[in-house]
């Protein structure tokens, strides 16, 4: 439960990270750069903490999956990004992608465990 309460934390500092980056202008405006800075910060930081509990292919998956589908979405509702059918595609691929790894991420017993 813990490491996914982390993995949310991560996802949501990394959207906002990289909103933040957007904002910065390259770097040329401070506070959006200091947010790009924190928002990355406590990503890894969380994104480490979950890891204790969730295998690293899944939260990879899950924390860049997500993250790039979010961050799609803020650039189509902020910015006007293009949004047209294969924008769409992409993203259900994305979330399809995660939730086919989190479901076959079921526990192996090995001959090893079960003794």
């Amino acid at each position: 439960m813990k490491g996914n309460i982390f993995l949310s934390i991560s996802i949501i500092s990394e959207v906002f990270g990289t909103t933040m980056l957007k904002l910065s202008e390259g770097f040329t405006k401070p506070l959006p750069s200091i947010g790009v800075a924190i928002g990355f910060f406590i990503a890894f930081y969380c994104l480490s903490l979950c890891l204790k509990t969730i295998p690293l292919s899944l939260a990879y998956a899950i924390w860049s999956g997500v993250g790039t589908a979010f961050t799609a979405l803020i650039g189509v509702i902020l910015w006007q990004d293009p949004f047209g059918v294969l924008t769409f595609l992409g993203l259900v691929l994305i979330i399809g992608g995660v939730v086919f790894l989190s479901a076959s991420d079921s526990p192996k017993h090995t001959a090893e465990s079960s003794s």
